[in-house]
């Protein structure tokens, strides 16, 4: 079986990741670029006698080197071996997403274009002639439905044609008489240079730009002569456009997307209020926006709470049952305590939070891919730049942390600010996680069971408006200057696909059940071990090793309203990740109709458990935030400035809740 490999790439929101979802499956693999820490994703399929893998390129509007994802692509599409790039185009905003297509056409990839939501596009009025669009560009272009999967098979097809007789079309390319002549003078100038695969003319194109990446490799690869020859043309031609050469490329690309236009494209006459524009104006109120936000969070935990519950307590009625059938065979002794106690009780604590993960993530990714949360993003700028001072790119880190902190963490490249960056970067690990969800979801089952969506939303609301507060703080103190302007696209709604839904939920399910199966068993064996040790000493009682060390840390804890060594302990073991709260707690204490829910209310009370939950949200992220927050900020010092942060933010509000709590009367 033949193999190939295909480069997926476009402007966001396009439609690409739902064309990779629907190839891939579940044929998919999540990693990060060499050198980086941007999210790669590849994944594999067959089609006819090809095996075919497909990468999934970072969505871009141009490839111009100035972020650390136009960079990734770049490399990508010139110096990773590939057989095609396939460039996904939204039909309804073709003339901007034509950008990137002639900077993909100028490497000399052999590239087919896919023409995504032609009917969105139609009904707005457009008018696109297929045949005269591909006779144009010089290259295949296919007409697909990402959310049905029509075309999709076709596009495969021509793509695997193109390989046989590969397309470069960039000797194609003018950019007026001006820049044409003195690109032709540079021809078999440097022909030692060799930049991946790409073709002289980008390479010469490039020079002329002054690419700094470009330009190290000519001085490198180049004579002394040629190098002053070159720079005289650059001089000469600076002087003509006032030093201008990079904006009379980027205006000659507008002028070719003009051509195409007037020869494949008839535009709609005057606008036309779309679905969207109906909405936003509810959505993007200036009033309304906020409580709407609001008001989705909470019905995203309502229904996740309402359909997760009861098949977590069957999934915990299937470990007391398992437990169950095991103890007699098992009898007593160590190898019963450490099976019980130390592997079930440790995972099965934490596995029975499946179905809420799940339903979770799924709700989540069904928010996102009907283009809310972009709009989230811009309510939020609003408070965020006025209000705050703070630019409301902020928030999208932020809200990339309700998934995982570390994303949100690496989002913060995209700041051009770079006291933006480090402030955001601090205040992102206050944003609640879906690794704080178990933590939450056990405390408001066993005390306040009627009210835990209100809960979970009031826990999420609380790390939002902490961490957007410690950004503010750090912004007119540490940081003094202005915030950088927010400029973002917003997708228009679209009706999410369950296939792409699903696949959402269990990329990021996949991941809890894997730390359930690594990180978290490793942990609960080793509190195992240290509630067992020294040996002869009574499982899991103060005397032990773990009880020691718990005890020695408890008092710090006794004003927030948990000051007992095993909170103290799960507080610590939390560090590593921080579903292991619930699974230290489940080590110690088991699961089932005698384990956590028979035990919890005899140490914390309503208001305690409150004042635990509001410490686990907001203190000390786990080891691998911290690490990224080293790795992003490129220091020790701000990683170790966030465990300061954390941690005191994190006690003087528990602090608050729970002695706020006692003075008006609350247990």
């Amino acid at each position: 079986m033949e193999k190939l490999k295909f480069l997926l790439a476009g402007n966001p929101n396009v439609g690409k990741s739902t064309v990779f979802n629907h190839l891939t499956g579940m044929k998919q693999h999540v990693g990060n670029w060499p050198g980086k820490t941007v999210e790669q994703k590849s994944g594999s399929f067959t089609f006819e006698n090809y095996e075919i893998e497909m990468i999934d390129l970072p969505g871009n509007y141009s490839l111009s080197p100035y972020s650390v994802e136009e960079i990734v692509s770049r490399d990508a599409i010139l110096e990773e071996e590939n057989d095609a790039v396939i460039n996904i185009i939204d039909a309804e905003n073709i003339q901007r997403n034509l950008y990137l297509t002639l900077q993909i056409l100028e490497t000399g990839a052999n590239t087919v274009i896919a023409l995504n939501m032609l009917n969105y596009a139609e009904e707005s009025g457009f008018k696109i002639d297929v045949k005269k669009l591909e006779e144009t560009l010089g290259v295949p272009v296919v007409v697909v439905d990402a959310r049905e999967g029509d075309g999709i098979d076709e596009l495969i097809k021509r793509t695997i044609e193109t390989t046989k007789n590969p397309q470069n079309v960039s000797d194609r390319i003018s950019y007026g008489s001006e820049l044409d002549d003195h690109l032709s003078q540079m021809k078999g100038m440097f022909p030692n240079v060799k930049i991946g695969t790409a073709p002289e003319s980008w390479i010469n194109m490039k020079i002329l730009e002054g690419d700094d990446e470009v330009l190290d490799v000519v001085e490198n690869s180049s004579d002394k002569q040629k190098l002053k020859d070159v720079t005289q043309t650059r001089r000469h031609l600076e002087g003509i456009l006032n030093d201008q050469v990079d904006n009379a490329f980027i205006d000659s690309r507008y002028s070719t997307i003009e051509g195409i236009m007037k020869e494949a494209v008839k535009k709609p006459k005057g606008t036309k209020e779309t679905f969207t524009d109906k909405v936003d104006k509810i959505f993007l109120n200036r009033i309304l926006g906020l409580p709407i936000f609001a008001i989705i969070v909470y019905l995203i935990f309502q229904i996740t709470f309402i359909i997760g519950t009861p098949w977590q307590d069957l999934i915990d009625a299937g470990f007391t049952m398992l437990i169950d059938y095991l103890t007699p065979m098992l009898g007593e002794g160590p190898l019963a305590s450490f099976v019980l106690n130390g592997v079930i009780g440790g995972v099965g604590s934490i596995l029975t939070f499946i179905p809420i993960i799940f339903i979770l993530f799924f709700l989540l990714s069904f928010v996102e891919d009907c283009g809310y949360l972009a709009r989230a993003a811009f309510v939020i700028d609003r408070f965020m730049n006025k209000v705050m001072g703070l630019s409301g790119k902020s928030f999208i880190p932020m809200i990339l942390g309700f998934g995982c902190d570390i994303p949100g963490v690496m989002a913060t490249r995209t700041l051009a600010n770079e006291s933006d960056r480090i402030a955001t970067m601090l205040a992102v690990p206050f944003i609640s996680c879906s690794a704080r969800i178990p933590i939450y979801a056990l405390f408001t089952a066993v005390f306040f069971k009627n009210n835990q969506a209100e809960i979970t939303t009031a826990l999420y609301l609380l790390g939002m408006i902490v961490a957007i507060l410690v950004a503010w703080t750090l912004k007119h103190t540490t940081f003094k200057d202005e915030p950088a302007p927010f400029i973002m696209e917003l997708p228009p709604y679209r009706m999410p696909t369950l296939k792409s839904a699903l696949l959402h939920m269990w990329e990021r399910g996949y991941l809890f059940i894997k730390k359930a199966g690594t990180i978290i068993l490793g942990t609960s064996i080793l509190v195992w071990l240290l509630s067992n040790l020294p040996i002869g000493v009574e499982e899991g009682s103060a005397e032990s090793v773990i009880g020691v060390i718990g005890s020695v840390i408890a008092p710090i804890f006794s004003p927030l309203g948990f000051g007992f060594w095993q909170a103290a302990v799960a507080l610590v073991f939390g560090i590593m990740a921080k579903e292991i709260v619930v699974s230290t707690f489940g080590t110690l204490f088991g699961v089932g109709e005698d384990g956590l829910d028979a035990v919890l209310p005899t140490l914390f009370t309503p208001l305690s458990s409150l004042s635990f939950m509001v410490f686990t949200l907001l203190y000390v992220p786990c080891f691998a935030c911290l690490g990224a927050i080293k790795e992003e900020a490129n220091s020790w010092k701000w990683m170790m400035a966030c465990v300061v942060i954390c941690c005191v933010v994190a006690y003087i509000c528990s602090l608050i809740v729970f002695q706020g709590g006692l003075l008006l009367g609350f247990k």
